[in-house]
């Protein structure tokens, strides 16, 4: 299964889903602290954008529910390189774990 879908909405109108709860780093997140919910994948979206990929800043907007993070506009190019962005952080414990403590020791607070 793919943790994130990106999917057309209505023409050219694209959306960035994934379903919290399902990534292989959820009990990491939860031992740091944190639910892994789609208000917190939203958190861990605007980290990469701020840290990584400025370029990406203003190209889509948010729509986080509790169960699902979801980011959607227009860019699917945007959207396509914060899936691929987000995925690695999703699938790999260290990157997220260096990804929250970072974000924490700049005062970053995630919306969990």
């Amino acid at each position: 299964m793919t943790l994130l879908r990106l999917i057309e909405t209505t023409p050219g109108q694209y959306s960035l889903l994934l379903d919290a709860g399902t990534t292989p780093v959820d009990d990491l997140v939860e031992d740091l602290g944190h639910e892994p919910n789609g208000y917190f994948w939203e958190g861990v979206a605007q980290v990469l954008v701020s840290t990584e990929a400025q370029t990406l800043e203003g190209r889509f907007a948010y729509d986080p529910e509790g169960g699902m993070f979801c980011a959607h506009g227009t860019d699917r190019s945007a959207l396509e390189e914060l899936g691929a962005r987000m995925h690695v952080v999703a699938t790999d414990g260290e990157r997220m774990r260096r990804l929250i403590t970072e974000a924490e020791a700049s005062g970053f607070e995630f919306d969990d």
